[in-house]
């Protein structure tokens, strides 16, 4: 990388630190953003400030919001009995395009990993509890990824929730063995929904 210019070989490692962005496609991506115009370079980062400075996590679900409640919230919450419980918002929008479920969220923003260090004091569980215990729900639907560490947190979440006596299913598994579930098409997320158990 030395070839380019100290601004633009940081530029390219910035992009570089996205997920499944590696150093030929950031490297792509800021060629990109050097050919367009300035205006274009400075739209582009503004959007990404404001993104960044506006977005936060919904109060009742965790999902993205720029006010207290998320739109899916907004929209379902006085109506809706059943949540679905995911790990990262990425889910929530997959979910979504089945037009098969129309409840709630709750997301994670993670998975317990014991061997990544990530325990039950890492992850929103108290929130949780307290939101299932407030809201009066009929079903949890628990749609973890079919990762150890997805069937881990599915497993802890079905303990948790145990005592509360409230209907606890799991989405089916069409899905394939450690995939996560933002890669899952459309149709193979909504069969997994109508199957859950």
């Amino acid at each position: 990388m030395q070839e380019y210019p100290l601004s633009l070989q940081n530029l390219i490692e910035k992009l570089s630190k996205f997920p499944t962005i590696g150093f030929k496609s950031a490297e792509r991506m800021a060629l990109h953003l050097l050919k367009g115009s300035y205006a274009d370079a400075e739209a582009f980062a503004q959007a990404v400030i404001e993104a960044k400075q506006r977005t936060k996590k919904c109060k009742l679900c965790n999902y993205f919001a720029e006010k207290d409640l998320c739109l899916i919230c907004q929209k379902r919450v006085q109506r809706e009995n059943v949540i679905c419980i995911v790990e990262e918002p990425q889910d929530v929008i997959t979910i979504e395009r089945t037009a098969r479920y129309k409840g709630l969220y709750y997301v994670l923003w993670g998975r317990l990993s014991p061997l990544g260090g990530i325990g039950p004091v890492n992850l929103p569980l108290k929130h949780l509890l307290a939101r299932v215990k407030m809201d009066k729900l009929e079903e949890v639907i628990i749609a973890t990824s079919s990762s150890r560490e997805g069937e881990i947190t599915a497993l802890y979440l079905k303990r948790l929730l145990l005592p509360l006596k409230i209907k606890i299913t799991q989405i089916a598994r069409g899905i394939p063995v450690g995939s996560n579930i933002w890669h899952v098409d459309q149709a193979t997320m909504s069969e997994a929904i109508a199957g859950r158990r």
